[in-house]
């Protein structure tokens, strides 16, 4: 007992270092104001959509690159089943190995192609690489494959804290950089060449593009969509996802650590009794963004794990992107994670935002739309 209490103290003092340095890290100088000129969003959109042109013949490559020890789920997923579901190029996930990946914050799927394997079949390498969020941001053999693809011509596109991995990998130095608001510190201090830009959701510099946060993948793939096959392909897939815009527009001032925010993570960790483990119920044809997007926004709350079950588990189950995820049996009177089939999957989000602030407060539903940089559905939203 008096070791499981010394071992719960501890944690508990390292969950207040950590509140107040994620404070710090989050305060830096103050950002410019965001300029509201619709004819300037325009361009930029424009120009992001040109950068991002196909440069060869034929159907486009796209590898999503993945770590199989761990890669950001949404940042995998979402791009992966837009493309997939566009049907505008040929998309692969590439790890170092063949085989499983590792979700975080939840979930796993099979299907990786490996480095070796995607050389031998596209010898001139892929038209574009997607970079999501890795546990581990400089693993040599991802830094190495991306820095060589680059080489080959590929354009590289850094999801949220994908934008440390290209750091790694020497694709930042000297260029314009979005990146999750929480990495803005690191990659200024990595990268002194390199030149943050706030209030845009994207931004493209010399073949390698970076975004914000998580949900920021959902307007570069439609920027991505459009480059490729067009704005009505692009319009058309919007309207499926359940949005009405793409735009680079974004405001970076509200999102960010302080004292406030610290005192809110410290009590987020330090709830250890109020743990929920949760299953969602997966079929062959899920809907790959709607899940994502609801099983990551519940998981960052800090109180839910999220597995996924199937009544076809242990076999496997295959997401309507193609992909296969990795599922168990149900548990009898387990905790159900709610999707709605009759939601889009941005909408879907905005329900989870708005079932996390019921069951969990106003507190844990903005810590969420901060790890995600969402500004949300507002308040009015979950009154409808």
């Amino acid at each position: 007992m008096w070791r499981a209490l010394y071992r719960t103290v501890w944690a508990l003092v390292g969950a207040s270092i950590a509140a107040f340095a994620l404070a710090a890290c989050g305060a830096g100088a103050p950002l410019p104001p965001a300029q509201a000129d619709a004819a300037a969003r325009e361009r930029e959109q424009q120009a992001f959509v040109d950068a991002l042109k196909p440069r060869r013949a034929g159907r486009p490559v796209v590898a999503v690159l993945a770590l199989n020890e761990g890669t950001e789920m949404t940042d995998l997923l979402l791009p992966h089943a837009v493309l997939q579901r566009a049907d505008v190029a040929d998309v692969r996930i590439v790890a170092p190995k063949s085989g499983r990946v590792n979700l975080y914050p939840a979930l796993q799927v099979e299907g990786a192609q490996d480095f070796a394997s995607f050389d031998r079949a596209n010898p001139s390498g892929a038209d574009y690489v997607i970079v999501p969020a890795m546990i581990v941001e400089d693993d040599a053999a991802v830094a190495a494959w991306l820095k060589q693809q680059a080489a080959r011509g590929a354009r590289v596109i850094g999801v949220c804290s994908g934008a440390l991995v290209v750091g790694h990998a020497g694709l930042l130095d000297g260029r314009r950089f979005a990146g999750h608001w929480f990495d803005r510190k690191t990659l200024l201090k990595r990268h002194p060449g390199a030149t943050y830009v706030p209030h845009q959701r994207y931004v493209m510099d010399r073949g390698v593009a970076t975004t914000t946060g998580i949900t920021a993948s959902v307007p570069t793939m439609l920027a991505l969509v459009e480059a490729i096959d067009g704005p009505q392909k692009a319009k058309a897939m919007a309207a499926e996802l359940g949005v009405t815009s793409w735009t680079p527009e974004h405001d970076s001032a509200p999102f960010g650590l302080n004292m406030k925010r610290g005192g809110s993570y410290l009590l987020n960790k330090t709830a250890f009794w109020r743990g929920e483990r949760r299953q969602v119920d997966v079929q062959n044809g899920t809907d790959d963004i709607a899940l994502a997007l609801a099983a990551d926004a519940w998981t960052r709350t800090g109180h839910v794990s999220v597995d996924a079950a199937s009544a076809a588990a242990p076999g496997p189950v295959t997401l309507r992107s193609g992909l296969v995820l990795v599922t168990q049996p149900a548990r009898e009177g387990s905790m159900r994670l709610p999707l709605s089939s009759s939601l889009k999957p941005v909408q879907q989000l905005d329900r989870t935002l708005c079932e996390i602030a019921a069951r969990h407060g106003e507190a844990r539903r903005e810590w969420v739309m901060q790890e995600m940089e969402y500004p949300g559905p507002g308040v009015a939203a979950c009154a409808g």
